[in-house]
């Protein structure tokens, strides 16, 4: 890894632990999920980085990819299993690190399971050791301990302006035999479960990406997308960050550019069963 690289990582790191450490500390009852959002990127604009993706806030049996909409009232309530997603970039250079609060509890059964799990497989994660390897270690801890692991979510390798690079680590185990390289950075993501251990596509829809260039008819649609390439990196933004663009044409915008495939969304995904969700997770350099 070059220097510069290195130099890139290490302030993204800092700024992810700098800005979970903030997102803990404001995790209460009555917290709207919006402000909470708004105060950790804000946190992360200040400190020399930006958002990789937008605030995740998933609550309970949403396991990822809820981030508040454009006014969101959804306030976080006593015995929430909280959810909080954090990613800042450097230069493209990205840290993703999870974390799980019951709010109103100094701790809980289910969270300490996706922190073990996640301890446990992070010990191991050195070159050559295959990705099988580790996530047997992740589902054996988790079964352990009374719980499942939610078989179709995983860690993963992380790449310049890529925050889901390939392989994945599923947190069940499977029969992937790639193995871990030096000079690589992987995001270790343990999602535990006293449901069923399945995630399915939910709603609504709030989180969108760039994929590629397209002609599309609206100013706005244009406009969003020019955003989504140039200003958000062609990394994932929030619905609620293009609220100044037109709000009466934002949906219709959004619309035209998913049928033109200009974008990609990302439902927040709910446990199948309604079961609740915790998770853990941390990036890591391999040396």
């Amino acid at each position: 890894m070059e220097k510069e690289e290195m130099q890139a990582y290490e302030k993204a790191f800092l700024i992810a632990e700098d800005t979970v450490g903030l997102a803990q500390k404001l995790v209460k009852e009555n917290l709207r999920a919006l402000e909470l959002a708004e105060k950790v990127e804000k946190r992360i604009l200040e400190l020399g980085g930006k958002p990789a993706w937008p605030v995740n806030i998933s609550i309970n049996e949403i396991a990822a990819h809820y981030t508040p909409s454009i006014g969101d009232n959804l306030v976080l309530k006593e015995d929430d299993f909280v959810k909080v997603d954090i990613g800042v970039q450097v230069n493209g250079y990205i840290c993703d690190r999870a974390f799980t609060v019951k709010v109103g509890s100094k701790s809980d059964p289910m969270i300490k399971a996706s922190e073990k799990a996640l301890d446990e497989c992070l010990k191991i994660i050195k070159p050559g050791v295959k990705v099988c390897e580790i996530s047997e270690v992740c589902e054996n801890t988790v079964n352990e301990m009374g719980f499942n692991v939610i078989r179709n979510l995983s860690g993963h390798r992380i790449d310049r302006y890529k925050q889901h690079a390939n392989p994945s680590i599923p947190n069940g185990k499977n029969s992937i035999q790639d193995e871990i390289q030096a000079g690589n950075v992987y995001a270790m993501e343990v999602f535990v479960t006293n449901g069923s251990g399945f995630v399915i596509e939910s709603s609504p829809t709030e989180i969108f990406q760039y994929n590629r260039d397209a002609a599309v008819r609206l100013w706005e649609a244009r406009k969003i997308l020019e955003l989504a390439k140039n200003e958000f990196d062609r990394l994932p933004f929030a619905k609620r960050w293009i609220a100044g663009v037109s709000p009466l044409k934002i949906d219709m915008a959004l619309k035209q550019l998913l049928e033109a495939e200009a974008i990609i969304e990302f439902p927040p995904l709910k446990e199948e069963s309604s079961g609740m969700v915790a998770v853990t997770e941390k990036s890591v350099i391999v040396k």
